[in-house]
């Protein structure tokens, strides 16, 4: 069975509630494309009002705590995104790996509670650029997926989103055989883990730069079963057109 195509838009730090329009042009717009899976991680304090403004949208965070609870000011436990109405989370993205330090161990741990709590994980990896430059990215990407792995997982509910460090927000992008090269060398790690039926199951994004102008030829690559977008996925007119594309092939 051919995997579904996934399109998430990570809106990072930003959005304020006048943003609320774009989710709902957004998700409206979606609805043409009933062949592709849909969903947008904005900040925290958006979640309730954007599925009260789109009901029954896939919404989700962009973080969570691997603790349940506890004296951990300014965190947000998976549970609580659970209880808020959110159905994903993204963990181990590299600004968080890059800017707070998080570890594979890190990832996994919250990878672990995410999947505990009931939500489905996006699971972040990624190369620096001069690991790039030297070769050893394919290499430097799998130890990541090695190491961020839940012990345990339901491969219905993860999937891995590969994103170069070195194209996220800078409008540099790998080759597309460079893509498809990746994301075939993590499709054959996830199968170590969870044996090669399962991982044929599970979807693998791309990110980094992806835009409308790019985003069918990188769709269409070996492997790739969707997006994990930043900027482009702000606003309609730049998110519906990387959705269609999708849709399209």
């Amino acid at each position: 069975m051919a995997r579904r195509k996934y399109v998430v838009g990570n809106w990072k730090m930003n959005g304020l509630t006048a943003a609320l329009g774009e989710a709902q042009a957004i998700f409206d717009a979606a609805k043409a494309h009933p062949a592709v899976d849909v969903a947008l991680c904005p900040p925290f304090t958006l979640i309730g009002p954007m599925l009260a403004a789109a009901p029954g949208a896939a919404v989700g965070g962009q973080d969570c705590h691997s603790a349940v609870s506890g004296a951990y000011t300014g965190s947000v436990a998976a549970a609580m995104l659970a209880d808020i109405g959110a159905t994903l989370v993204i963990v181990g993205h590299s600004e968080r790996r890059e800017g707070f330090g998080e570890s594979d161990a890190d990832v996994k741990a919250k990878a672990e509670a995410a999947l505990a709590a009931g939500l489905s994980v996006i699971l972040c990896v990624g190369e620096p650029r001069e690991v790039r430059e030297s070769g050893g990215a394919i290499d430097y990407v799998l130890a990541q997926v090695a190491g961020s792995l839940p012990a345990d997982f339901d491969a219905s509910r993860l999937a891995i989103a590969y994103e170069p460090i070195w194209a996220i927000g800078t409008g540099l992008v790998p080759t597309v055989d460079d893509v498809a090269a990746m994301h075939g060398a993590i499709r054959a790690k996830l199968g170590e883990r969870a044996g090669s039926g399962a991982a044929g199951t599970m979807r693998i994004l791309y990110g980094g730069s992806v835009n409308a102008e790019n985003a069918a030829e990188l769709l269409g690559a070996g492997d790739v079963d969707g997006a994990l977008v930043g900027g482009a996925s702000l606003t309609a007119v730049k998110f519906v057109p990387i959705i269609a594309a999708g849709a399209g092939l």
